[in-house]
């Protein structure tokens, strides 16, 4: 098992002024980070997975898609927009040196048309992340489409969608992951959701209900840590929380309150829950 910080607690653009926190994250005993990729600053991803590298940190990385760039827009101009951004995302990830680009990446975050999605979407989606999936290989990187929960997208939804979506694309550089956060709203049952798609999944986002500290909430972690146990999982485990200290990102993620006493806080215990869970 592999444990992981999400870098968006504190930025959602790593840059030199951040290396203290990298520093501090390799002294609680984490072993990598999740980097934001919204910047396609290749000689900026160069230089922070310089420092990663020196630290002794491993890295994985998460982005989005927009409006403008939406793999699954009924616009030709704009699918092929979002297979470009993919793939200049992918050229930060691998000058990051890391290994698995996460995130909603089949459709436009926060973006909804008043009905599920279409055949043709579903199509469209499926052509453009296959074509995705094709580059991130050449740079050994795999993608990884992140379900969200109906408030945020309403393309891929609940983790028997993600996983069936990826074993259509059928690709050996495009899996699925599970999010604690979204599945604690949609899924009815998370040892069902789990078992219908551990075949695709290889990345895990640890979530708190509030987004704050993994633990302190009501997510339903005796199942969660019971399944990931037994169904033998054996990848990254990454927390994912968010703040008030990024105004547009707080906005994006709806936090209008603190939830936690400080980010070291947050990040030094959710690494202890999570290795006291899979040992217990």
């Amino acid at each position: 098992m592999k444990y992981g910080m999400n870098l968006l607690l504190w930025t959602s653009d790593v840059t030199e002024e951040h290396f203290p926190v990298l520093e501090s994250l390799k002294a609680m005993g984490y072993d990598g980070v999740e980097l934001p990729v919204f910047d396609m600053d290749l000689a900026k991803f160069q230089k922070v997975g310089k420092k990663l590298t020196e630290l002794g940190l491993e890295r994985t990385a998460v982005t989005v898609c927009t409006d403008t760039e939406n793999p699954i827009s009924p616009d030709k101009a704009i699918r092929e927009a979002g297979l470009a951004r993919l793939k200049k995302a992918v050229d930060m990830v691998a000058a990051a040196g890391a290994t698995h680009l996460c995130g909603p990446i089949h459709s436009a975050i926060g973006s909804f048309t008043g009905q599920g999605p279409t055949t043709d979407e579903w199509n469209w989606g499926k052509e453009t992340l296959a074509q995705a999936a094709d580059y991130a290989k050449s740079q050994n990187v795999t993608l990884v489409a992140e379900y969200l929960n109906r408030f945020e997208c309403y393309f891929l939804t609940s983790a028997a969608d993600a996983a069936r979506f990826c074993r259509e694309v059928n690709h050996t550089h495009l899996k699925t992951m599970y999010d604690t956060f979204h599945a604690n709203i949609e899924e009815k049952n998370l040892a069902a959701a789990m078992q219908s798609a551990f075949d695709q999944v290889v990345h895990v986002h640890i979530s708190e209900n509030d987004r704050s500290t993994p633990g302190e909430g009501h997510v339903d972690w005796d199942t969660t840590f019971q399944m990931l146990k037994q169904l033998g999982y054996d990848g990254w485990m990454v927390v994912e929380a968010f703040g008030l200290s990024l105004p547009a990102l707080a906005a994006a993620t709806k936090i209008w309150r603190r939830m936690y006493p400080s980010e070291e806080y947050l990040a030094s215990h959710a690494l202890a829950f999570m290795k006291r869970r899979m040992a217990g």
